[in-house]
């Protein structure tokens, strides 16, 4: 009977210094010209390469990514393969680039050509122009038909999140959040993303299942990626941009929300989609404030927000009226904390752990939604008045996450 235990660093090492010599077993970290040393620089890459490949965990190192430093190419990966949608790349991007594709195993700074500087290519008139839009928060209607097309741009921009704050926003068609997009299960979606800046982007919806080596991979500037996907079950997803580094792309504001709704429909109810994130700044340079990379691993954030924009429904709430049944999709895009949803003065009489309409829990006063999560919460507003929404995490409450829904008689 084979052995189908993962490898263990120990055991590898042992095969290496067994066979001496190259080895054609795939498992074997082999160090160039010497097996089991670690003499040189170069050795040492090549042996964090590899047994980074094998998602293992080197003593003093920690766990290890794919995205080490070497020479910038993916090994493994066909550049010049038929990409979905009818897109090709090879030669032609490597010149490009100087590199292979980024396809969310490469960090996206290793990849030559791209920008290193989140602020690149946004115009300072656009920073002291940008004007603050609230996020409505309303579900979309479903639409009509079977087939969904989605066809956004990968863009930075300059985002008004307060009245004093601009951000150097990465977004998914120029907004943080991203477009709400509703589906309901067995429905198509057929999507494109266009990359229009020199950092390499993609996208991972969290509610498909495909492949995602092909479909959620990065692509350069000035180029496409098409895929299609049927979602499976019902409930509140993640989207965001897969490229590595994936905390530096989620916290710079690449990501938003995919509603699924079952086949059968949910009772009558005002639906709001809410997507709590993290911003990580750094402080103000010409009026424009960066994602700063260094504190999102700290994870101390500035400012923690519904929908992209700090208290924006405490001065524009949500509103609606007594005896209306009201359902939240809550998705937590993070990067890195969870958000304890709870309504002040209310519970939610019903609450989905799984695909709604399945198991429903009764009675629920507060339910953490973990980052790339989602959950749905039904509450009957049945008394009038003024009930705050938060993340009763209260330091990241008070930091944006919180907002007012207002029940009018």
């Amino acid at each position: 009977m084979s052995d189908r235990n993962p490898p263990t660093l120990s055991r590898l090492l042992e095969e290496a210094r067994a066979t001496g010599t190259d080895s054609e077993d795939p498992q074997v970290i082999v160090l160039g010209a010497s097996p089991v040393g670690l003499g040189g620089p170069a050795d040492r890459r090549t042996f964090i390469r590899r047994a980074s490949a094998l998602g293992l965990i080197v003593p003093g190192l920690g766990a290890l990514s794919a995205c080490q430093p070497d020479d910038g190419r993916d090994e493994g990966h066909d550049d010049d393969a038929q990409r979905p949608g009818g897109d090709t790349t090879g030669a032609s991007t490597r010149a490009r680039q100087g590199s292979g594709n980024s396809n969310s195993r490469l960090d996206s700074a290793l990849v030559q050509n791209a920008p290193h500087d989140p602020t690149t290519g946004i115009d300072s008139a656009a920073v002291t122009n940008a004007q603050f839009q609230r996020y409505a928060p309303e579900l979309p209607p479903l639409p009509a038909g079977g087939t969904q097309k989605l066809n956004w741009h990968a863009r930075h921009v300059p985002l008004r999140i307060g009245p004093s704050t601009v951000i150097a926003a990465w977004t998914f068609e120029g907004n943080v959040p991203g477009p709400i997009v509703h589906t309901r299960v067995g429905d198509t979606v057929e999507f494109t993303l266009t990359n229009d800046e020199l950092m390499p982007h993609s996208m991972d919806f969290h509610a498909a299942q495909i492949d995602p080596k092909t479909a959620f991979r990065s692509v350069p500037q000035g180029e496409s990626i098409s895929f299609t996907f049927k979602p499976r079950f019902a409930g509140a997803f993640m989207y965001h941009c897969g490229t590595a580094p994936v905390l530096m792309h989620i916290g710079s504001g690449m990501y938003g929300a995919i509603v699924v709704s079952p086949r059968e429909p949910l009772p009558p109810a005002r639906e709001f989609v809410l997507v709590q994130s993290e911003f990580y700044l750094t402080d103000a340079v010409n009026g424009l404030r960066s994602p700063d990379y260094s504190k999102m691993l700290s994870t101390n954030p500035d400012f923690v927000a519904f929908n992209g924009r700090p208290d924006q429904y405490i001065t524009a709430p949500i509103r609606v009226k007594v005896g209306d049944r009201v359902r939240f999709w809550v998705v937590n895009a993070g990067p890195s904390h969870p958000c304890n949803f709870h309504v002040v003065g209310e519970q939610f009489d019903t609450m989905y752990l799984g695909a709604p309409p399945g198991s429903p829990i009764r009675g629920v006063q507060t339910w953490d939604v973990p980052p790339g999560g989602g959950m749905c919460f039904e509450l009957q507003c049945d008394v009038a008045g003024e009930f705050p929404f938060v993340n009763h995490g209260f330091g990241h409450g008070q930091k944006g996450g919180i907002g007012f829904l207002l029940v009018e008689p």
